[in-house]
């Protein structure tokens, strides 16, 4: 089944790797047709330890079904989801592109967990924000940072259904469908934050 669902990721990969960021936004429709078949073509199970190994990176949203301004997906935005599953860990970051971007962002902390699934596959992963905040350069060892903890009053999830070495596919618990790619060009150790003690 997965190579018969190739052509529909590499048609989708395209669709969202289009520059300027933001110009997938225009195929919205077939991006929705493209997730469907993936969906049903290579579903994928959490519960296995490579697929948590797959999931571990920066994530940059390439598409949102979302009209909300946090959900954005524009030329001069990197939207960014760090996600640590070995950590329990994951963080979003919104910040400006180019070369500005190490100099200031808002951060969004959570700790996250793989919710065991009664049938398979296991597909939900658990958010729980913790802090958010303005992130700062930084300076010698430490990174300037303004963070506030946050009281989540209501259960909040990731389904991801499809994912591999450079696409990944989920939905939150608002119904947002959500279309990310990964940045090998970040280190996930440099953007995380420090944990709390």
């Amino acid at each position: 089944m997965i190579e018969a669902s190739e052509p529909n990721r590499q048609e989708l990969l395209q669709l969202l790797q289009q520059e300027p960021r933001g110009s997938a936004n225009r195929h919205g429709d077939r991006i929705k047709v493209l997730i469907n078949a993936l969906d049903q073509a290579q579903p994928v199970d959490l519960s296995r330890p490579e697929a948590l190994e797959q999931l571990e990176g920066v994530w940059e949203l390439r598409w949102s079904s979302s009209n909300q301004p946090y959900l954005a997906v524009a030329p001069w935005l990197e939207n960014l989801q760090c996600l640590a599953p070995s950590q329990g860990r994951g963080m979003n970051l919104l910040r400006l592109s180019g070369p500005l971007a190490a100099l200031a962002g808002i951060a969004v902390e959570a700790s996250i967990a793989v919710v065991p699934a009664e049938q398979p596959p296991s597909q939900r992963v658990e958010v729980r924000f913790r802090r958010g905040g303005w992130l700062g350069p930084t300076l010698g060892a430490s990174r300037l940072q303004w963070l506030r903890n946050v009281n989540q009053s209501f259960p909040a999830w990731l389904d991801i259904t499809v994912l591999d070495a450079n696409l990944r596919v989920c939905r939150g618990n608002a119904g947002t469908l959500f279309a990310l790619t990964r940045r090998d060009d970040l280190n996930l150790a440099d953007l995380l934050l420090t944990p709390q003690s």
